[in-house]
């Protein structure tokens, strides 16, 4: 579901705020919930603003700014396993990253990770 616009959260909170109508009121009105117009006071009180909140997880890699490692590692190791890369990377940083991040993270490089077979 789409957050509520700014504009109609503003309606919200000056109609509970400043017309002094109830919650109960507010929310029958406007056709939300009482616990919709009790979080926006709520926001409205502590930070001052009615923008809605980021939705979701915050994505967060320690092989964000890992590039020169990570080229360095498939250098010296041509022919390490995800896995091996990942035991690398954690015994040279101290930070573990999953198999499927550490490819992500070679494929976002353009390394190729082909075994070299014939040399």
């Amino acid at each position: 579901m789409k957050a509520y616009s700014v504009e109609f959260r503003k309606r919200i909170v000056v109609a509970h705020l400043v017309e002094k109508m109830s919650i109960r009121k507010v929310a029958t009105q406007f056709a939300v919930s009482t616990s919709l117009v009790q979080k926006l006071v709520k926001q409205q009180r502590t930070e001052g603003n009615l923008q809605p909140k980021q939705r979701g997880k915050p994505q967060f890699s320690h092989l964000k700014n890992a590039e020169a490692e990570v080229k360095i590692l498939v250098a010296e190791h041509p022919d390490a396993t995800l896995a091996e890369l990942c035991e690398l990377f954690a015994s040279k940083t101290g930070n573990w990253v999953s198999k499927s991040a550490m490819c992500r993270y070679l494929q976002k490089l353009e390394l190729n990770r082909k075994k070299n077979w014939l040399q």
